[in-house]
């Protein structure tokens, strides 16, 4: 009973560890190509999108989405970037509302 109880908490211990292995890889994808919006590789442009959906709001950060939206091949990555654009013309219009981003 002692060893097989070990032996779960080694396995417990192990996919814990992969698990955060598995993170930080990611984690430093999406650091390492949080700019290449424009990227040729399709992983990278998600990766920035990911990035931009975690920048604050303003009317250049808009207009480079938008830019995007019109130049990206991928339905998937054009749907995302429309969700962040309209988080971002929402909140640029709840803090100026005479400020308009279209």
């Amino acid at each position: 009973m002692n060893r097989n109880v070990r032996l779960a908490g080694l396995m417990v211990l192990a996919a814990a560890a992969g698990g955060a292995l598995a993170a930080l890889l990611v984690r430093d994808q999406i650091t390492r190509h949080r700019r290449d919006l424009f990227s040729p590789n399709a992983l990278r442009r998600l990766a920035a999108l990911g990035h931009m959906g975690r920048e604050e709001a303003s009317v250049d950060h808009i207009r480079l989405l938008r830019d995007f939206i019109a130049w990206e091949p991928r339905r998937l990555l054009r749907d995302r970037a429309r969700a962040i654009v309209g988080r971002m013309v929402g909140e640029v219009r709840a803090t100026d509302p005479e400020l308009d981003p279209a």
